[in-house]
């Protein structure tokens, strides 16, 4: 009896951290990977208006700690303190900055989760794997202005500048608008890099990329 007291309760607290879904319409894509998208667990679409928390939990076998606010285990792959490896997530390249039981997925949104190690030195807060995101949908249904600086050829510029809605397409070195999500297009090996310019999701976001023009497909998917 006290044991399927306690399982109800643990079911009770994982619905009450998923959150039901809003008004919104539309859908959001969720990945799960692990070891920084190196192997692929799961690739869908969801609805939107529903929190981060409820769409997972619809999608996949899920675990929570915390009252139901953090995702502990996936497909029965857990956390661990002793091995210091957890569960990231992020949405179009942000990463989260509360439960994933509070972030409400919007049209459009690319939400991704992460078993990595718990590694954090020189690692930014933000990820190129979502490209063409965080240009189109932003943080939290808030958007940025873009724009592409580049040097080299102005036609591969034009030509992403469009994909991410850029309304400025400059030569490197030209400042940007102020506040705007920047594509740095330079000469040099295949490299792709990202740099959050401030402290929180949702600042703006900087994407370098370099090298070989289809280095941006290969980072489309992951």
């Amino acid at each position: 009896m006290i044991r399927r007291a306690l399982a109800a309760l643990a079911a009770l607290a994982l619905l009450a951290g998923c959150g039901g879904a809003g008004e919104e319409e539309g859908t959001a894509t969720l990945w799960v990977t692990r070891d920084r998208g190196a192997e692929v667990l799961l690739d869908t679409k969801v609805d939107a208006g529903q929190t981060l928390m409820r769409a997972l939990n619809s999608k996949v076998e899920l675990e929570t700690r915390y009252g139901g606010r953090f995702v502990q285990a996936i497909d029965g792959l857990s956390g661990s303190l002793e091995d210091q490896r957890d569960w990231f997530w992020f949405v179009n390249g942000y990463e989260g900055d509360r439960s994933a039981s509070s972030y409400r997925l919007h049209d459009g949104d690319v939400a991704w989760l992460d078993y990595r190690g718990w590694q954090r030195e020189g690692e930014a807060r933000v990820v190129v794997g979502a490209f063409p995101e965080p240009f189109l949908h932003g943080y939290d249904g808030k958007t940025r202005p873009a724009a592409v600086r580049f040097e080299g050829s102005r036609t591969r510029a034009d030509e992403l500048a469009r994909e991410i809605g850029a309304g400025s397409v400059e030569p490197l070195g030209t400042p940007a608008p102020g506040g705007a999500n920047v594509l740095e297009l330079r000469a040099g090996p295949d490299r792709a890099t990202a740099e959050l310019v401030g402290q929180n999701a949702g600042d703006p976001f900087r994407l370098v990329l370099s090298g070989d023009p289809e280095l941006t497909r290969r980072y489309e998917v992951r």
